[in-house]
């Protein structure tokens, strides 16, 4: 058998990291302003248009700079470049009235002045409300609860329940530094990035039972091992399986990213920082909360049966020791004693 690797024993240094990972995150948020929220999660208007390539060739710059009036927006490229495709989003303003129809005759009017009257086509254009919005805001944080639910249910009935919150801990914390990255560094927050999430989520507990299930093999097999060279004996057991999965997942994600555009090249940017991500709190997070967890556990038992029986020492223990007591006694005591 290969030597284990001391991964128990790095914990602190892991978890220090973790915390310093999500709090520039959450610094970035504030700082930020909150996240990038797509139009799917604030009102607005979302246009999609063509310009004609036969007309002139277009740059996304100039596109941008021809839509600069309408203030807070946003422009995405779509599809194949040559047939310059664009989706513009473009956050509702209360105080305007008829706020759509408004918008949306602006838009074209902006991009015929810029690019030629009867050179703009309107693919689609759609309106979403306030009430929409706050509608699949919930529904996503319903979604993500009851996910986060039955893999506790599912992790605690396998293993034990120390080894479900583990392992719902540990997704807390992916899901967590995903929305760290996306807040740092302004990716739009959209229905695309919440299919990502549970994506990963999925992804990372697969890697977690896979270890944890190592772990309860390793049990009848390791019988004097105490459970921190359990863990880090089973965690280098399928430390290659995890890197290799890892890498081939990453290695086709990566050519997504690469080759596709718009919402598509968000969620591949962040499945690409949640797969490196989901490995790592498989095997520095995961485990190392099950060992705290149980050594917490032991030691509120320790100090019960400290306080219950004066010497630290639980019924067993005593219990074992009575024969010898009893057989120490002198005869006449022992006779006395006698019913």
């Amino acid at each position: 058998m290969k030597k284990a690797i001391n991964f128990i024993g790095a914990r602190w240094f892991f978890i220090a990291l973790s915390i310093a990972m999500i709090s520039a995150g959450v610094i970035g948020y504030v700082a930020n302003g909150g996240f990038n929220l797509s139009i799917d999660f604030t009102a607005g208007l979302n246009q999609q248009f063509r310009i004609d390539p036969a007309a002139r060739t277009v740059a996304i710059a100039e596109v941008r700079q021809a839509l600069a009036e309408l203030g807070r927006y946003d422009l995405q490229a779509i599809g194949v470049p040559a047939e310059q495709q664009f989706v513009v989003k473009v956050m509702a303003d209360p105080a305007v009235g008829d706020f759509q129809a408004r918008t949306e005759a602006r838009i074209l009017q902006l991009l015929e002045q810029a690019f030629g009257t009867g050179n703009i086509t309107v693919q689609s254009s759609d309106f979403v409300g306030p009430r929409y919005s706050q509608e699949l805001a919930t529904q996503t944080i319903s979604i993500l609860l009851v996910a986060v639910i039955l893999i506790l249910i599912y992790a605690a009935f396998r293993f034990k329940f120390v080894y479900g919150m583990a392992a719902v801990l540990c997704l807390l914390h992916d899901a967590l530094f995903m929305l760290a990255v996306a807040a740092l560094f302004r990716i739009e927050f959209s229905p695309t990035t919440v299919a990502a999430v549970l994506t990963i989520i999925g992804y990372s507990i697969n890697d977690t039972i896979v270890i944890f299930d190592r772990v309860r093999e390793n049990r009848g097999l390791l019988r004097d091992a105490d459970l921190a060279m359990l863990l880090n004996t089973s965690i280098t057991q399928t430390l290659g399986r995890t890197i290799l999965t890892s890498t081939t997942v990453f290695l086709s994600i990566i050519a997504l990213f690469v080759l596709a555009s718009g919402d598509i090249k968000n969620f591949a940017l962040l499945m690409l920082v949640g797969i490196f991500e989901g490995a790592y709190s498989t095997i520095f997070i995961a485990s190392p909360i099950v060992y705290m967890w149980t050594r917490a556990n032991e030691k509120r038992r320790k100090a019960k049966d400290l306080a219950k029986y004066g010497q630290g020492q639980a019924p067993e223990q005593r219990q074992a020791q009575a024969p010898e007591q009893r057989q120490a006694q002198a005869p006449e005591q022992r006779q006395a004693q006698a019913p």
